[in-house]
């Protein structure tokens, strides 16, 4: 996978017509937690489209406008939107340079947006990026085909298994249904 940011952890969960995208609130210097309580997770403005970001806040910032002109541009496709946005993230010579991954979805897609290039689309619905990405997949992955927890439990159970784990994630969470 792409850079590894030690920021957050953001995870997606899609399950029973469920789509949640939860995130931790830690924003981290090196060792130092800097807030404890920062939102990286949110609804694009009067569309039933969330987001969530790891790495630099005001990289992601930028990203994350770009991306809102993106979904209106391609009328709230965000399969479409999230292609373009990687495509000139990539090749634009200033925003190649920005340091930040964002997860986007709707109903029915999500997807994981690099500057690399890359647009990927989960195979079984569970989608996570950051420092504490990959406890929290695996959690949710487990819980997915393990219990009857609802996509919001399993979210929250898993980013709570990664702050257990993962020294740049904690436990106040964001999370967003649709």
């Amino acid at each position: 996978m792409a850079t590894e940011f030690h920021s957050t952890t953001i995870l997606c969960v899609r399950k029973d017509n469920k789509t949640v995208i939860g995130g931790d609130g830690q924003v981290s210097l090196g060792p130092t937690v800097m807030k404890s309580g920062a939102k990286k997770v949110r609804r694009i403005a009067g569309r039933d489209i969330v987001t969530g970001f790891a790495g630099a806040a005001a990289d992601a910032f930028t990203l994350l406008e770009l991306f809102e002109k993106k979904i209106e541009q391609f009328q709230n496709n965000v399969g479409r939107a999230s292609v373009e946005l990687a495509r000139e993230w990539r090749t634009d010579r200033m925003l190649r340079r920005l340091e930040a991954m964002l997860v986007v979805a709707d109903q029915k897609e999500m997807y994981l947006i690099s500057g690399t290039g890359d647009v990927i689309a989960p195979d079984d619905g569970v989608l996570a990026v950051g420092s504490g990405g990959n406890y929290a997949l695996a959690a949710a992955r487990a819980l997915v085909s393990s219990s009857n927890l609802s996509a919001r439990e399993v979210v929250q159970r898993s980013l709570e298994i990664a702050a257990d784990i993962c020294i740049y994630t904690n436990r106040n969470l964001t999370i967003e249904e649709l």
